[in-house]
């Protein structure tokens, strides 16, 4: 009996300890399901990862829109500032170089991991080592990301902890009025 009980203590342990550990994967025909705030309204939002070696393609959906968001390789490797541009008005969006979308560049990653901070649109983002990890769930776990928060406003961002795809997976306070939740992810 009491190595039963030792068990399942065991076990329990052990699945919160997976829990807080969830980083989700991110690969070609990835179905990433947000949940926005746009300036006061509530609408969902739906992109499909398409990945080749020059460039990421997030096919789009929200509201009966479908375009396309096209980021370059130089984008994700270097990119310094986020397009909130969300194809209203192209069937298909070409970043500029300097633009990403949904995610932060591999260097503004790398820049959060050495130093606990990156500037993105010439904001500095700092890394909140208090908050509490368990602020982003998806399908009952708890995903490992960074919180970061502005030094000049209250934008909040938490990014997975993804140094390939560092997927912004929560956005709140955000001055322009655009907020973001990843609530669903699926592989096709």
């Amino acid at each position: 009996m009491k190595n039963i009980l030792l068990a399942i203590i065991f076990c329990g342990i052990y699945q919160m300890g997976m829990s807080q550990n969830y980083i989700p994967a991110i690969k070609n025909n990835t179905k990433l399901n947000y949940v926005c705030k746009l300036h006061g309204q509530t609408r969902s939002l739906t992109l499909v990862t398409k990945m080749d070696k020059d460039t990421l393609v997030l096919n789009l959906e929200t509201r009966g829109v479908k375009s396309s968001i096209v980021i370059s390789q130089k984008g994700l490797k270097n990119g310094n500032a986020l397009s909130y541009n969300q194809g209203e008005y192209a069937p298909v969006l070409v970043l500029k170089p300097s633009e990403t979308s949904f995610m932060i560049s591999q260097s503004a990653y790398q820049d959060l991991v050495k130093n606990k901070k990156f500037v993105y649109n010439n904001t500095t983002y700092v890394l909140d080592e208090k908050t509490d990890k368990n602020s982003v769930v998806l399908d009952g776990k708890s995903v490992d990301a960074f919180h970061v928060t502005a030094q000049i406003d209250k934008t909040e961002i938490w990014i997975i902890k993804n140094p390939d795809f560092p997927l912004i997976c929560k956005m709140t306070e955000n001055p322009l009025g655009i907020n973001f939740l990843l609530v669903k992810i699926e592989d096709n």
